[in-house]
């Protein structure tokens, strides 16, 4: 358990960079695994939920719902 509170939309940093030099990902997807795409050329990785909770450094932004 984490006390890291993320939802779908948030854009988080990761420990590495992604390969095209941004570090910015978007939550696009929730479940047993978590899809993020790369805020710099747009690429979308799934990786299990355990392995994205250590692997995420910080949320930068947290989605507003209205």
């Amino acid at each position: 358990m984490t006390d890291k509170e993320y939802s779908l939309n948030d854009v988080v940093q990761m420990k590495k960079p992604h390969p095209c030099g941004e570090n910015r990902w978007r939550i696009i997807r929730l479940g047993m695994d978590i899809r993020i795409k790369c805020e710099g050329c747009g690429h979308s990785v799934m990786i299990p939920r355990r392995r994205f909770e250590s692997k995420m450094k910080k949320i930068l932004e947290k989605h507003e719902e209205e």
